[in-house]
């Protein structure tokens, strides 16, 4: 097989072009900065809103896994997600079906599923209107339904959704790698009460991708999640691994948001966003996000690791890389 992995130097998609590399499949890294991928992969330069780019890289590729997106929750990078997330979406999906591509293994998450109120979320729920206020959840939403649509119309295209992956290799860092780097350092205090999260190793996640590939159903979405953990749960973890005392001050949501509120008023006319109070950050965390990924183990062998194993690799790697940046 050989596959295109778009996305191919962010966090996801390095972990997601290893996998592949491991199975056996020649693999064309594709990125705006493909970076070092590993031996048996090719790193191709290439922008997927640059339609000759694109098509030049999915010409010969039986397999197109596109994972590149802008995750953020920095409201400056609101009209930069619709572009990517969507029209980005939009372009690979359209190069890839008029290739000689079979399967397309589309990247969402598990923002399009849920939170729902007072349970774990499945592939049969969606997000309330409250939380697609966010512009990140609203994009990728978006995204993920032009290709389903095109599965319905065109082709054969597998979605998948993962939860919050941690783990090595998250260089830039995303929001939940922030996450881990700040209660590293010592400068996460407090946490959400009430808040939880769906934790998974990123290399599970990786893995999962190609379990879509060679078991999932066509116009299907699979959640690649790992365990549910009170935020609580999260930060002791954490914060152990980094051999500091765990934050020990829950903050009511509305204390959270209106604090964020007043940040954002601040910060805004400086064009910046707060480095810790993020407003769509902490609107996203109004519920505990919940996920069942049942279906996946199910239908496509799909297995994790525990999610404090997944959060004390993540620490030590988070460490090892502030490390080498001050040596």
């Amino acid at each position: 097989m050989k596959a295109l992995v778009t996305g191919a130097g962010g966090f996801i998609g390095a972990h997601v072009v290893s996998a592949l590399v491991t199975r056996g499949a020649q693999v064309r890294a594709f990125d705006l900065d493909p970076a070092d991928p590993p031996d048996g992969a090719e790193p191709v330069r290439g922008d997927i809103l640059d339609p000759v780019s694109l098509r030049r890289a999915i010409d010969d590729c039986d397999a197109v896994f596109h994972l590149a997106a802008l995750y953020s929750y920095d409201r400056r990078d609101a009209a930069l997600m619709r572009l990517v997330n969507v029209e980005g979406t939009r372009a690979v999906l359209d190069a890839a079906l008029r290739g000689r591509c079979r399967r397309i293994v589309h990247t969402s998450s598990c923002a399009t599923c849920g939170p729902v109120v007072g349970r774990a979320a499945t592939e049969l729920d969606v997000p309330g209107a409250r939380e697609l206020r966010v512009p990140y959840r609203q994009t990728k939403l978006q995204g993920e339904r032009l290709a389903l649509r095109a599965a319905r119309e065109r082709g054969d295209v597998v979605v998948v959704c993962p939860t919050v992956p941690v783990g090595p290799g998250d260089r830039r860092p995303t929001p939940t790698g922030k996450m881990i780097v700040d209660i590293a350092a010592g400068r996460a205090r407090g946490y959400l009460a009430r808040s939880a999260l769906n934790v998974v190793a990123v290399e599970d996640v990786a893995a999962g991708h190609a379990q879509a590939f060679e078991r999932g159903r066509s116009g299907e979405r699979y959640l690649l999640g790992g365990e549910n953990l009170t935020i609580a749960d999260v930060f002791t973890i954490v914060a152990h691994a980094a051999a500091l005392p765990r934050p020990r001050v829950p903050v009511p949501w509305l204390a959270a948001h209106a604090a964020a509120r007043a940040a954002h008023a601040v910060a805004r006319p400086l064009g910046r966003e707060p480095d810790l109070l993020v407003l769509d950050e902490v609107r996203s965390g109004r519920l505990p996000h919940l996920f069942d990924d049942a279906k996946a183990r199910a239908e496509l062998g799909y297995t994790a690791r525990p999610a404090a194993d997944a959060l004390i690799g993540a620490t030590r790697a988070a460490l090892a890389a502030a490390g080498d940046a001050r040596g």
